[in-house]
C-alpha cells in the first residue's frame, strides 16, 4: 500500500514540477517594475504554484518517502531534516527562507513589496524546481 501511494504521489510531483517550470518560464522576461494586468496574473499563478509545490513536497511527497523508507514519522522539521540528509536540499537554512516566502504568499503579507516578492519567487522558484527534480530522481 505504501508503495502504491508513493507512486501516485510521485506522478503528482511530476505534474507539480511541470506546472512550476511552465510558470517560471512564462515569468522570466517580465519587467517587475511595469507590470500589465496579464503579466500580474502570470506572477500570481507562479506564486500560487510555488506555495502549493512546497506544501506538496514537504507535507506529502517527502513524508511518504519517509514512510516507504521506514523512517519514523515526526514533525515537518524532521521531514525537512531527513530530506537534507538524503541530499535533496543543498542548504536547510535556504530552504527555511523558501518556506518563509511560502508563508508570506499564503497569508498574503505581500501588499507593500510586490516587486521584491515576485523577484524572490522567481529566484526561489528556480531552486525549488531543482529540489523537485532531485526528489523525483531520488524517488525513482
Amino acid at each position: 500500500m505504501k508503495k502504491e501511494l508513493f507512486q501516485e504521489l510521485h506522478k503528482n510531483l511530476e505534474k507539480q514540477t511541470f506546472w512550476l517550470e511552465r510558470s517560471l518560464e512564462k515569468s522570466k522576461n517580465l519587467d517587475l517594475e511595469n507590470l500589465e494586468f496579464d503579466e500580474f496574473d502570470i506572477l500570481e499563478t507562479l506564486s500560487s504554484r510555488y506555495a502549493r509545490t512546497i506544501d506538496f513536497l514537504v507535507r506529502k511527497y517527502w513524508r511518504a518517502l519517509d514512510s516507504v523508507e521506514f523512517e519514523t514519522q515526526g514533525t515537518l522539521v524532521d521531514v525537512v531534516n531527513r530530506a537534507e540528509k538524503r541530499g535533496l536540499i543543498p542548504d536547510i537554512e535556504r530552504f527555511r527562507e523558501m518556506k518563509d516566502l511560502r508563508n508570506e504568499i499564503v497569508h498574503e503579507y505581500l501588499d507593500d513589496q510586490l516587486e521584491e516578492t515576485f523577484s524572490d519567487i522567481r529566484v526561489f522558484g528556480k531552486e525549488l524546481l531543482e529540489i523537485c527534480k532531485k526528489s523525483l530522481d531520488y524517488g525513482k
